[in-house]
């Protein structure tokens, strides 16, 4: 069975995907990392994968607006929901301290997950959205962004690219829960 997610690997919807496997009992499936909801309702329609897992809606950050111009666009089935709850990390390339830091990277939802606690933490530094958590990360530790860019993601992100987590569950409220949907082709 094939998987599409609305994330890069080290994603949430990348933990999404992997637990709505393991809560339906499906052993032998594979992820396909469509980095956004565009791209994971795309390959639905067109059969290229069985079921798409995306997020709509945060406890604090409402709706994911991405998420439904994309459905406006795409004929689907949804077919389960999935509540997760995310923690919010701020990660760096490794030595670059918190003063260092001239701008934050992330999804515009996970940026709005933790306005409040990065306005205290880094008053001034200006956020820049990206298309997802974890290609931020990624793209940071490919040299994509600056040096003293820091990335808001799961702690796994900081772990498969090789940054350095400055501060653990950053998001403003706790628990913070988001829903994602399974979806699968129309028939």
């Amino acid at each position: 069975m094939k998987i599409a997610v609305s994330g890069d690997i080290g994603s949430f919807s990348e933990e999404a995907g992997n637990a709505y496997a393991i809560r339906q009992g499906i052993k032998d499936y594979e992820l396909v990392y469509a980095i956004d909801m565009e791209g994971v309702l795309d390959r639905v329609e067109k059969n290229e994968v069985d079921l798409g897992v995306f997020p709509v809606v945060n406890s604090r950050g409402g709706l994911v607006q991405t998420a439904f111009e994309a459905m406006g666009r795409h004929n689907f089935i949804l077919i389960d929901e999935l509540w997760h709850e995310v923690c919010q990390c701020l990660m760096v390339k490794t030595g670059i301290k918190l003063e260092e830091i001239t701008k934050i990277v992330s999804h515009p939802q996970a940026l709005s997950q933790c306005e409040r606690t990065l306005d205290k933490m880094l008053p001034g530094v200006k956020f820049q959205e990206w298309e997802d958590t974890a290609k931020a990360a990624r793209d940071l530790s490919e040299g994509k962004l600056e040096n003293t860019c820091a990335i808001v993601a799961p702690a796994r992100a900081a772990e498969i690219y090789g940054l350095e987590i400055l501060q653990r569950n950053i998001q403003d409220m706790r628990p913070n829960l988001t829903t994602f949907i399974i979806v699968k082709k129309e028939n």
